[in-house]
């Protein structure tokens, strides 16, 4: 199962983005067929009927995406909430792949470029937020770093609750004001103080800058048991291991195995989504064994698949420093 198609990668590397709302030309070639047709939204008009304003600086918005639908890679100046109802959820940032669960939600911090993918029909739940409505961190120590980049965290059911309670209707012709202007004010509050408290999930997949591993990278996204060493896949990239090994601690921070544990982790999770047995996962994933596994998904995660699957509560969650 391909984590996310290389079209997405390819179009999310080039930083061709308008700052307002705008798609990516994809380039019609061998390598980057342009296979949307009609799964392919262009979102350039819609995400601009439900834009935040200083009078509401937070909008809510609705989108049914069916199976296989893709949402075009766009940008915009104000922050983003997006989580669904039911399924996984694929997005895709410059510098990273996020595989969302339901239980789940992204941030997306504003001007950062993004597009979504789907594997089954759901609806997509999101709330667009104003630089000035984003959440104040509860620890003074961690600042504002967390709201500045992409990552999974978990939506409590007061906040889903608070989100589906939201006025989704877009602007047309017109701004539309809000039935009741006071409850929505209320609304809004009660998100931000949810969303200020929840806690990160490790389940982003970082991307590199630097192009010979960003297309080392994008193999492997496509094809995780193409090669199992670091040694395979540097032959495959046209570079030494050595070479390979000093660009992602330079640029990533951790090791090529590390990193490739984290692509088995989404592709783990995405396999699971469809009810597969935990032992077939583990064989199809390379692993001789269930328990050496498990032991893979417990180190990365910090918690076991099915605890993944079954909406962890937040103390089982391995929060990353923020």
């Amino acid at each position: 199962m391909n984590i996310m198609g290389d079209k997405w990668i390819y179009c999310l590397s080039q930083s061709a983005y308008d700052v307002n709302v705008l798609p990516v030309d994809i380039p019609t070639s061998s390598t980057h067929p342009v296979t949307m047709q009609q799964n392919h939204i262009n979102n350039e008009i819609s995400l601009n009927l439900n834009k935040p304003t200083p009078a509401r600086p937070v909008r809510a918005k609705v989108q049914r995406l069916f199976m296989n639908q893709e949402v075009s890679p766009h940008r915009h100046p104000w922050a983003q909430l997006a989580f669904s109802i039911t399924g996984m959820t694929r997005l895709i940032v410059e510098d990273g792949v996020f595989i969302v669960a339901p239980w789940q939600a992204l941030w997306i911090p504003a001007n950062v470029g993004h597009a979504v993918t789907v594997p089954a029909e759901t609806e997509v739940y999101t709330l667009y937020f104003l630089e000035d409505a984003i959440p104040v961190p509860p620890n003074p120590v961690s600042g504002s770093a967390r709201w500045e980049r992409c990552r999974v965290i978990e939506v409590s059911d007061l906040l889903r609750a608070v989100v589906l309670q939201m006025d989704p209707r877009p602007d047309d012709d017109m701004p539309t004001v809000p039935d009741r202007p006071e409850r929505e004010r209320l609304l809004v509050n009660v998100a931000i103080e949810e969303l200020s408290i929840a806690p990160s999930v490790p389940l982003g997949i970082e991307l590199p800058k630097e192009r010979r591993i960003r297309r080392l990278c994008q193999a492997v996204l496509e094809n995780p048991m193409r090669h199992s060493t670091l040694d395979t896949w540097a032959e495959h990239a046209g570079a030494s291991p050595r070479t390979i090994a000093r660009l992602f601690r330079r640029e990533l921070g951790i090791g090529f195995s590390q990193w490739r544990k984290k692509v088995l982790l989404a592709e783990a999770v995405s396999r699971a989504e469809d009810s597969k047995p935990i032992n077939e996962i583990a064989a199809e994933l390379g692993y001789t064994s269930t328990s050496a596994f498990s032991a893979m998904v417990k180190r990365s995660a910090g918690m076991s698949l099915t605890q993944l699957l079954s909406r962890p509560l937040a103390s089982k969650i391995k929060t990353p420093q923020d």
